[in-house]
């Protein structure tokens, strides 16, 4: 979890806007994630296993398309897994009182 803190002169508007690119961000990387996980879907119903069993234990050579499936299913698996992160990293930010770090500061 992280926290972010502003120190602005107008700090209540920063925050908004702050608060609302990441809104907006969370907002893409969840549309992103929707469609790579659709896009692991054929591949899991035609070997029969979740993409996570993949990783742990086929091959290209279990594959009927060889390298090319395989590169393509580990590809978009591990970019599932990026977005997944980065969309929590997101999730998990917390908004400080900028306050709380200077105490001694008259607010502007």
């Amino acid at each position: 979890m992280s926290t972010v803190y502003i120190n602005a002169t107008h700090e209540t508007e920063i925050r908004q806007l702050i608060q609302s690119a990441v809104q907006r961000e969370i907002a893409r990387l969840e549309l992103a994630l929707a469609t790579a996980r659709k896009r692991l879907i054929p591949f899991e119903e035609k070997y029969g296993v979740s993409s996570e069993q993949f990783m742990r234990a086929m091959a290209a050579e279990d594959l009927e398309g060889g390298d090319d499936e395989y590169i393509t299913w580990a590809g978009e698996y591990q970019l599932m897994q990026r977005l997944e992160q980065k969309l929590s990293q997101l999730e998990g930010i917390e908004y400080g009182d900028s306050n709380l770090l200077y105490p001694d500061k008259s607010p502007s």
